[in-house]
């Protein structure tokens, strides 16, 4: 077994997080990146501002051709295959390589849109799931950006409850085609699509996958959509009328169509949260540069508390929300290779890795979809009128987030997910949440332990191992009330998402706290460590506040009388984090902030 392979039986499976204990020396941060990825970071930076910003007008107007020209010059410079291997066309590149794409990218509005679908639900069902002859005939010319892709999933019917589809695909007679009917509704990338992965049912009951391409006779294409947001970004109805498919152009296997399409939203969600934050840093300085030219009052807005607080806490946001990105990012790559070292070909390594960590990857898409759109509101805020102004980016910037939190799974879907994931791990064993819920229970029972947290980050180690304990005791208590019939938490979604919402936390604070302990011990940082510790300092202390509110509305909602009293006091032994000035706090980070005229934060 190779020293990857060693180092990776001992990293965290996913879920796991919250029962175990994760060390800064094995957790990855966005200022460790190196010099080549370094440069493909910048190349991506340079694209955004030679090529895509200048022509946002173009780009929101569907301009004829435009896009596409956009993504086969991405091609040209490698961008659309970096996650692809060689064999393909591809360029084979690490996670954290590709993260740093997505994150350089997200400043680019609506093209994040048609990048996105094109490499990631475009893309990847074939390099998971087709056959080799699919792979060698579509995925080079996909890398190139000589074809364009598009993934038709959603119909009038089925929206969250994907499976439920009524788009039909028979055989026909003669045994060489499937026969298509149906309608598929919000297919991105349908105007220039150049193949479209299709899900249907085959006979009516069985859930398929296939690559149909654009001109198959009966393809039929709606009018372009007029949306709120990303408005340069193709959306129409895709219609099937009698559209034959080649037999061979079915991907996978008949009646596996959801392993195709659920397994692409693993990744498809950790993308999301990529594009958004790096949206969420470039608005961050708009907010910024906007603040200290706006005067008022004889001063620039900047100068004033209630600005500051927008200004640090839109920053604040993103930099925790970056460092559970960044965190996941790594564990995925580890994953990825562990399997490779197992003897799994590059796709199925990919897959298996995302497989692992779908809770994580649910976890982020929730944050950077509601990270980017609080930033996006404060900066229109910020912009005053200007900020209701079409004249502006501010306007733009505030409707194109909003569907964030609406595909790739709406997040109400994502949190249920997330409980729902970790609950069917625990039954299978692949992770043990019982025993560590159990102990929770017991020591509620004892006498509260009297010792000072210790060390430069003691109250914060201290505070994070009570968040997982209120997470357990809330989540154990439930599923008790579950087992013992008194509770269907299949029919208590409420509940099941003040969990959901806890766990959020917890990961993103614990990733947080990993990332600035692992900064204090280096001089790889753009800013003095007390900036990353009031960062860390005001999350914690916010976050605190937030799991009291989560905890509280759940048990109250199944538990009453002398148990909810003992739950109670079991939340306040395990809210103790110490008070903070967030006040101060805030206004060091505004000051860092409004001192460089930029979100400053990344290396």
């Amino acid at each position: 077994m190779t020293n990857t392979a060693v180092q990776k039986s001992q990293v965290l499976k996913g879920g796991e997080f919250l029962i175990k204990p994760s060390l800064p020396e094995d957790t990855f941060i966005p200022e460790e990146i190196n010099e080549d990825q370094r440069m493909v970071y910048q190349t991506v930076k340079d694209f955004l501002h030679q090529e895509i910003l200048p022509n946002y007008q173009r780009i929101e107007k569907q301009e004829p051709g435009f896009t596409p020209s956009l993504l086969r010059k991405m091609g040209e410079l490698g961008l659309l295959s970096a996650h692809i291997p060689e064999a393909y066309g591809g360029m084979g590149l690490d996670t954290n390589t590709n993260t740093l794409i997505g994150d350089a990218l997200g400043p680019a509005g609506s093209f994040t849109v048609s990048f996105a679908a094109h490499i990631g639900i475009g893309m990847l069902p074939i390099f998971y799931f087709g056959t080799e002859a699919q792979k060698l005939k579509y995925l080079p010319r996909l890398g190139s950006g000589e074809m364009a892709a598009s993934y038709c999933l959603t119909e009038p019917g089925s929206g969250s409850d994907a499976l439920a589809a009524k788009t039909r695909a028979d055989l026909s007679p003669d045994g060489k085609y499937y026969i298509l009917n149906g309608q598929k509704m919000w297919i991105s990338n349908a105007g220039f699509a150049d193949i479209f992965i299709v899900f249907a049912q085959v006979d009516g009951d069985k859930f398929t996958g296939f690559i149909v391409e654009r001109d198959t006779p009966g393809l039929i294409l709606g009018a372009e959509e007029d949306k709120l947001g990303i408005k340069g970004s193709s959306t129409r109805q895709v219609f099937f009328e009698n559209a034959p498919v080649p037999v061979e152009n079915v991907l996978g296997e008949i009646g596996k169509g959801h392993l195709i399409a659920f397994n692409a939203l693993n990744i498809g969600r950790f993308k999301l949260c990529c594009l958004s934050l790096g949206g969420a840093k470039m608005v961050n300085t708009r907010s910024i540069q906007y603040a200290k030219e706006r005067v008022q009052f004889k001063q620039p807005i900047a100068n004033f508390g209630a600005i500051q607080y927008k200004l640090a806490e839109q920053a604040i946001r993103t930099f925790a929300a970056e460092s559970a990105l960044y965190r996941v990012s790594d564990l995925l790559e580890d994953m990825k290779n562990y399997f490779l070292e197992q003897g799994n070909d590059y796709a199925q390594a990919q897959l298996k890795a995302a497989e692992e960590y779908a809770i994580e990857c649910a976890i982020l898409k929730v944050i950077g979809s509601e990270v980017l759109d609080y930033v996006v509101d404060e900066n229109v805020q910020i912009h005053g009128g200007m900020g209701y102004s079409e004249e502006g980016t501010a306007a733009r910037a505030y409707r194109d987030a909003r569907i964030n939190r609406i595909y790739e799974g709406t997040n109400e879907i994502n949190r249920l997910l997330i409980v729902d994931m970790l609950f069917r791990r625990a039954l299978k064993g692949a992770i043990d949440i019982v025993g560590p819920a159990w102990a929770v229970q017991k020591e509620l029972a004892s006498m509260p332990s009297m010792e000072k947290a210790e060390g430069p980050y003691g109250e914060e180690l201290r505070a994070l191992a009570d968040f997982k304990k209120i997470v357990l005791m809330t989540a154990g208590a439930a599923a008790k009330m579950q087992m013992d019939g008194k509770l269907n938490l299949k029919e208590e979604q409420e509940i099941v998402m003040n969990v959901a919402d806890m766990i959020i936390e917890t990961f993103v604070a614990e990733s947080l706290l990993l990332r600035v302990q692992k900064l204090a011990h280096t001089d790889q940082k753009p800013m003095p460590q007390e900036v990353y510790d009031a960062i860390l300092h005001t999350v914690f202390h916010d976050t605190t506040a937030r799991i009291q509110k989560y905890a509280t509305d759940a048990l109250a909602s199944f538990a009453e009388g002398d148990l909810l009293r003992t739950f109670m006091m079991g939340l306040k032994r395990f809210s103790k984090y110490p008070p903070v000035n967030v006040r101060n706090t805030r206004r060091l980070v505004a000051s860092k902030l409004i001192e460089a005229g930029e979100y400053c934060l990344q290396p």
